[in-house]
């Protein structure tokens, strides 16, 4: 199998403070992959490494075989979390996605007739296209969820890059888009996500890498959802179920009821 994504002893921060420390992993092309891990893991930092939208402090992060240094051959599609984006800029749902176009039609400062049929295809694809005139801020949480993933898929992406494309999203609505992602999946696009939502990944997702500023471990979600594992990463206790066959991930309950937090705060007055 061709390693699509290489990170190789890879270390980054700012000044002092280390985000990620001596990371490597890899991920084959045709891979579905989730990170998982706590806030300030450093998520949303390595798919940054991996973006090239920051360099490594130390050692070296492949795509296509090829140093980011270099153009790596592999074309890259992101979608980006939805809370770092202005829904109150003046764009439709056709020009969104349009912008996942550029770089392929970088020569021309309109859009080509072949730009228009590949926008209308995938909003096709993903259900939406008849949202193609709507206003992007009057769109629901998984419209818009969508729309940014339409954006990646129309530049044709042989790697998929998405930070938390399940939050902020009902339970439905999660549910939906990782079954569109496995089937983009099976269609030959490799995808790397981060979230927050471990019983999604157990249920959905084929590979679970944990990372708490360094790799814990990495796996399907049968053989690393464990309570050790998934306590080192969390570095918190965490329960773990199985039963017929499904897996549930818990963060373990205190000891005390809300009662006897409330008795103890008042005695203390």
């Amino acid at each position: 199998m061709r390693a699509l994504v290489e990170l190789e002893n890879v270390s980054f921060g700012y000044g002092e403070a280390r985000v990620i420390e001596d990371v490597s992993l890899r991920l084959d092309s045709g891979q579905y992959a989730a990170l998982v891990g706590p806030s300030g893991a450093g998520k949303t930092t390595l798919l940054k490494l991996v973006l090239g939208m920051l360099d490594a402090t130390q050692g070296e992060v492949r795509v296509g075989g090829r140093p980011l240094r270099d153009r790596p051959p592999a074309r890259v599609g992101y979608v980006p979390q939805l809370e770092t984006v202005d829904w109150n800029f003046p764009m439709t749902v056709e020009e969104v996605v349009l912008l996942g176009r550029i770089r392929r039609s970088w020569r021309w400062p309109w859009a080509s007739r072949e730009d228009r049929r590949c926008v209308r295809q995938v909003l096709e694809q993903l259900g939406i296209d008849s949202l193609s005139r709507h206003h992007i801020r009057n769109l629901s949480g998984g419209q818009q969820q969508r729309v940014f993933l339409a954006r990646a898929l129309v530049a044709e992406p042989d790697l998929l890059v998405l930070d938390e494309p399940t939050t902020g999203v009902d339970a439905r609505t999660v549910d939906s888009v990782l079954h569109l992602l496995a089937s983009l999946n099976r269609k030959g696009i490799t995808i790397l996500m981060t979230t927050h939502d471990l019983n999604a990944v157990a249920a959905h997702v084929p590979w679970a890498i944990c990372l708490n500023r360094r790799l814990i471990a990495q796996g399907t979600p049968e053989e690393v959802f464990t309570e050790e594992i998934l306590s080192e990463t969390y570095e918190g206790e965490m329960l773990v179920l199985r039963q017929d066959g499904m897996l549930f991930v818990h963060q373990k309950p205190h000891g005390h009821a809300y009662s006897d937090v409330m008795s103890e705060v008042l005695s203390n007055e």
